[in-house]
């Protein structure tokens, strides 16, 4: 489960604490006006220049993700996803009547973009958009500049829009730095970036996200979904503001601290017999293909039946990020959200598992 275990900012908790608000009233239905100008400032640093009325402040990333599927697209429409994708991705376009159109991407390239010719093949005149996730979750997947160039080409060949989701935007390793699909040159029209607080901060319950896009008509659609919601959590939106005034070193120390378990994790599991796991670019996931055929029975398995030293370990079957049947069967993805003992820990119990497991 991706519930990051590093500390919530003490600072920013502060902030909400000590606020003089005499009411706790709504705010704007697009956010603090306050607040969408320091996400302003946020992201010009990461090289995302927009105006603060180009951002809606949403309730968390899902519903930027929400807004964008309804603002972009009609019943009937359809969605092309790289897989395997966030599992939620297929409901917000179920609910919205929207068909997702999966394009597989392999364990042995570490999940990189499927060749242009795959989503030339995908395109239909249904077709409305692209959806991706950069860095990826479940793989951590950090897509480059030629990848999201080939993305460019696509979407403006066929009119389409580019959807990113850039929650992870900050947690890139390897010397690697994240780009956004807004930054990409003649895509101002097209991509609708969608954003959060959650794993940035480590402020999940805050449930703030945003929802950026220079597109006027889309941002005047999604604002009447933002309306008919009223407003976002205000007293989230003052911590979410005091955030961007976190100073740099707060993610040099959080960076480094993934980065570790990242690298202790993928050590440990390309080491036990049968196992393969690409090292992600991003996020805090990665995937593991396992010598076992139904990885869905391997880890309800050792919830239930298994034990190492009075302890278990709790797994993502892969099969529920694909969307194409029988897809990731013996693929499962990992969160490395715990500290490097803890890591080393469930390491061990992994490895005693797949020893005395029997399909």
């Amino acid at each position: 489960i991706g519930q990051p275990d590093i500390e919530t900012p003490a600072s920013i908790l502060d902030a909400v604490r000590h606020t003089d608000m005499k009411v706790l009233e709504y705010s704007h239905s697009a956010g603090f006006e306050s607040y969408r100008k320091k996400l302003v400032t946020y992201y010009e640093r990461n090289g995302i220049h927009v105006d603060h009325n180009q951002i809606i402040v949403t309730t968390g990333g899902s519903e930027a993700i929400s807004f964008g599927i309804m603002s972009c697209m009609d019943p009937g429409d359809e969605i092309i996803i790289p897989e395997p994708f966030y599992a939620n991705y297929n409901g917000f376009a179920t609910s919205a009547g929207v068909t997702v159109v999966p394009i597989p991407s392999s364990i042995e390239t570490g999940f990189a973009l499927p060749a242009i010719e795959a989503f030339e093949k995908a395109v239909t005149p249904r077709t409305r958009a692209i959806m991706i996730c950069n860095p990826n979750n479940p793989t951590g997947y950090l897509y480059s500049r030629e990848e999201l160039e080939v993305l460019r080409e696509i979407c403006l060949k066929h009119d389409l829009f580019l959807f990113s989701d850039e929650a992870y935007r900050e947690f890139c390793y390897d010397g690697r730095k994240h780009i956004s699909a807004l930054s990409l040159e003649g895509l101002d029209q097209h991509v609708v970036l969608m954003d959060t607080i959650s794993k940035r901060y480590s402020a999940c319950g805050g449930r703030i996200g945003a929802f950026v896009s220079k597109n006027q008509q889309v941002l005047d659609a999604a604002m009447k979904f933002a309306q008919a919601r009223l407003s976002p959590p205000s007293f989230a939106q003052i911590l979410g503001e005091a955030a961007v005034d976190l100073p740099a070193d707060y993610f040099d120390a959080v960076h480094a601290e993934y980065n570790s378990r990242r690298d202790l994790l993928v050590k440990r599991l390309n080491a036990m017999e049968g196992v393969f796991c690409p090292s992600p670019g991003g996020a805090f996931y990665a995937m593991a293909q396992l010598p076992v055929a139904d990885s869905e029975r391997f880890c309800q398995w050792l919830l239930e039946s298994f034990s190492h030293n009075g302890a278990t370990v709790m797994m993502a079957p892969a099969a529920g990020f694909y969307a194409t049947p029988g897809q990731g069967r013996n693929e499962v993805r990992l969160a490395y959200v715990l500290n490097l003992a803890d890591i080393d820990g469930a390491m061990d119990c992994l490895e005693a598992a797949l020893k005395e497991y029997k399909d």
